[in-house]
């Protein structure tokens, strides 16, 4: 006895003909000898709420399972075939007698097992759905999709436009995202078995300056690489070289041997006037997924990184956002809302949620001419001194009236600071478990600008002075405040 084939069965929980199974996602279904069939549950009861029917499905129903369900007189696997929009069974194929060829049970019966646990496995494992509708809400969902699907089929998608104030976000990623690239290269090491080479991979952003249009990204994103190959948003990718780079602000400018329909440059706006606060966007590539945009704000200015490529010298300046930003980021432009870039994406605290450093954009334009013209930058001021930051913990220990400051632990011989007079510690204390040299001058503005702490005072270096520049550095010392003139050196190469 045999059930034809593409004939159509209404079924429900109480065998009851008419209504359809839009509220099922498994199905478990018994027979027996009288062909009549009864549903014995769904899996997961009730559906979950984002589960919508994208095309028809096939599912394979294992009679063990029914068993221990509850069902009697099982004694065949049943492929059933359910109508995607009326989400009705519409087709069954099988026998009532049992099947005498126990190879090709087997067969059936490992995939069943595979296709069940899959289903269990997403279920628990890969969504837990949450359970925020009730299964008459999971109906009223699912209704309210296919509404909307046959709208959509009749009038057309309905686009919606995401707006920050008047910014609209996807046109704001349209105009970039062909001004970003993917930078990859090959990077020489020696392992215990030899010579190898690893894989190295960034992100950049074009850029036109005079005549000259160019890539530009981060100096550890290229440093020491080979093979460089710079990749446009349409899949075309061409030979780069590195033309200049400046290991003290991790920039690095690439010439490509690209056609120049290729560059849609990106214009560069002044960083001067960002403030806490102030929206941006992140375009790159994280983990090699190109054109990937994250938004985010201005959380903070002024900070300093460390960074292997700037040897023992801090980088300094550097913009603090919440933007997200993972490996594979660096060397891509940070955007403000208008579609200039303020920022180069460049680091983040690993572990971290939302913190993520980009260089300044007025460090592009500060640099930019000479990388160029010259391959290098050597326009960084250089006081000669190591410090701490001030706290209330070592005022109180060494008995000063300023919790504020930047308090000089060591100054490096003929260095512009030995020169000027400055003095650095010359004793350790021990402050909360842990040694400190004190004794030395504490720097508490530079200029006339307050300085709270090293941020402060190597953030107002880099962006306001030059070498040979004559500063006032105003100090404590010996509880006595003092204006010490100084003049600013070139800071020596990274080693």
């Amino acid at each position: 006895m045999k059930i034809s084939n593409k004939k159509i069965f209404h079924f429900k929980e109480n065998n009851e003909k008419g209504k359809n199974l839009s509220s099922f996602f498994l199905i478990f279904i018994s027979y027996n000898d009288e062909r009549c069939a009864k549903i014995i549950t769904t899996f997961p009861s009730p559906l979950p709420p984002d589960v919508t029917w994208h095309n028809s499905f096939l599912y394979i129903i294992w009679g063990e399972i029914g068993k221990k369900l509850g069902g009697k007189n099982i004694n065949k696997n049943i492929l059933i075939h359910l109508d995607k929009n009326k989400n009705e069974v519409i087709e069954m194929n099988g026998s009532l007698e049992m099947k005498k060829k126990s190879g090709n049970k087997n067969i059936i019966l490992i995939v069943a097992m595979s296709v069940i646990a899959m289903f269990l496995i997403g279920y628990f494992i890969g969504g837990s759905y949450s359970p925020i509708a009730t299964s008459s809400d999971v109906n009223t969902v699912q209704q309210q999709v296919g509404t909307t699907q046959n709208e959509n089929t009749q009038n057309g998608l309905h686009n919606i436009t995401y707006y920050y104030n008047t910014t609209d976000l996807a046109q704001l990623y349209n105009n970039a995202k062909d001004s970003v690239v993917v930078i990859t290269g090959y990077v020489l090491q020696y392992t215990f078995f030899g010579q190898q080479y690893s894989t190295v991979q960034g992100s950049g952003f074009i850029y036109e300056y005079g005549e000259d249009i160019v890539v530009i990204t981060n100096k550890h994103v290229v440093d020491e690489a080979e093979n460089i190959v710079v990749t446009f948003s349409n899949g075309d990718g061409y030979p780069a070289t590195v033309i200049g780079s400046d290991a003290y602000s991790d920039l690095a400018v690439l010439s490509v041997e690209a056609p120049v329909e290729e560059f849609h440059p990106l214009d560069v706006a002044s960083s001067s006037t960002l403030q806490v606060g102030d929206p941006v966007v992140a375009i790159g590539s994280p983990f090699g997924l190109g054109g990937t945009m994250t938004t985010g704000i201005v959380s903070q200015l002024g900070r300093t990184i460390e960074d292997s490529v700037a040897g023992s010298f801090p980088i300094a300046n550097i913009i603090q956002t919440s933007a997200e930003i993972n490996p594979g980021n660096s060397g891509g432009p940070l955007l403000n809302y208008e579609g200039d870039v303020i920022g180069i994406t460049t680091a983040i605290i690993q572990n971290s949620n939302g913190l993520g450093f980009a260089i300044p954009s007025n460090t592009i334009l500060r640099e930019i001419k000479l990388l160029i013209e010259t391959g290098s930058y050597d326009q960084h001021p250089w006081v000669g001194i190591s410090g701490a930051d001030m706290t209330y913990e070592i005022a109180q220990t060494i008995g000063v009236n300023v919790t504020y400051g930047w308090l000089i632990t060591q100054v490096t011989v003929d260095g512009a600071a030995d020169l000027a007079g400055l003095q650095g510690g010359n004793k350790q204390v021990r402050i909360n478990n842990e040694w400190m040299i004190t004794g030395g001058d504490i720097i508490i503005a530079i200029d006339g600008t307050r300085i709270i702490n090293g941020d402060t005072f190597m953030s107002y270096l880099e962006e306001h002075t030059t070498p040979n520049q004559l500063v006032t550095v105003t100090i404590l010392r010996n509880n006595q405040t003092q204006d010490i003139s100084l003049v600013l050196k070139q800071r020596p190469s990274v080693n």
